[in-house]
């Protein structure tokens, strides 16, 4: 079984056949571990066709070792490149690894939180001008399901939905504004990338619980990350979704950045537990990425928890391991 047939057994909502399935939205320590920068937009500034080829060649190798470093079982990381880079990097990619993992495009036309300074204004400004609002959302609806079909043809085949719904004490739109303004068009999109034949995953941090029912019925195969800092309970997240919706999470980011060890090794345990292993349907992950600040040393212990627990019917330790609190609350 490849890594690409393990992520789809969950997405499916099937039980891992060995070691559950494992992605990272980003991986940014590819310097300072690999010795590689990753390519990013930036760099192809001003270079020659050749050179950026070169450029991607190298992005692509890159990002293939790093899937088996860690046995991703998608590989992220080219969302950072503008869209023809995008395209040819996938390709890369796929000429060197082929089918052994699933490809990932980065594409979410829904309202996010808006930048504290504007936050107000913008709140208003879909209350005021509402029919304006939703025409321009599903303009972005029909652009960026265009981007999809070139990223699919290219080899993507799951996309990562990253707008940020949620702080830690809830949706910044009410619930009332959120299935006005953001799920109907959330809906649109994830139906609009199903009839593109692509797997969809809804990326939001913070407390999810009061729209967590509108992000299902969207029809999203899976979401991610389920935040602990925000006190989200996967246990209880996996009570109410059951089979509807895949899982991926929720490792405490916190704690990987903290480099506390047995603070990692514990939220890997209740993420493995509750998250979905026995019963299917579940992705580990951690409850963002793996972003500069994160030691390696903390993002190895995770994955030697995976190592060691996470297979269908293992048993794992749980005395002690408490359900997450927000972080007003540690």
């Amino acid at each position: 079984m490849t890594p690409r047939d393990s992520i789809l057994r969950a997405l499916r909502h099937e039980t891992p056949e060995g070691r559950v399935p494992h992605i990272e939205l980003e991986y940014q320590l590819t310097a300072e571990e690999f010795g590689i920068e990753a390519i990013r937009g930036h760099h192809l500034e001003g270079k020659g066709p050749a050179e950026v080829d070169d450029l991607l060649k190298r992005n692509a190798d890159l990002w293939v070792r790093v899937a088996e470093r860690f046995h991703w079982s998608a590989i992220t990381g080219t969302h950072w490149l503008p869209l023809p880079a995008q395209c040819r990097c996938l390709e890369l990619i796929k000429e060197r690894a082929g089918d052994t993992y699933m490809l990932s495009a980065f594409l979410d036309p829904t309202h996010a939180i808006p930048s504290g300074e504007h936050m107000m204004d913008h709140v208003m400004w879909l209350a005021d001008h509402a029919e304006e609002a939703k025409e321009k959302s599903a303009q972005a609806v029909r652009d960026q399901l265009a981007m999809a079909r070139a990223l699919r043809d290219s080899g993507a085949e799951i996309v990562f939905m990253c707008s940020d719904y949620c702080f830690n004490t809830g949706p910044f739109l009410s619930p009332t504004m959120f299935a006005e303004f953001v799920t109907p068009v959330l809906t649109d999109f994830v139906t609009g990338l199903h009839d593109l034949g692509m797997w969809t995953v809804k990326h939001t941090d913070g407390d999810i619980m009061p729209i967590l029912d509108q992000l299902m019925a969207s029809g999203t195969d899976a979401i991610h990350s389920i935040d602990p800092m925000a006190g989200v309970d996967i246990r209880e997240v996996k009570r109410h979704c059951q089979d509807k919706v895949a899982l991926f999470g929720n490792v405490d980011c916190s704690y990987l950045q903290e480099g506390e060890e047995e603070l990692i090794r514990e939220s890997t345990l209740y993420a493995l537990e509750h998250g979905g292993v026995d019963q299917g349907g579940y992705v580990l992950a951690s409850s963002n990425c793996i972003f500069r600040g994160v030691a390696q040393r903390s993002y190895d212990v995770m994955l030697e928890v995976r190592e060691e627990y996470g297979f269908p019917g293992r048993e794992r330790p749980a005395e002690g391991i408490a359900p997450p609190k927000p972080m007003g609350e540690r």
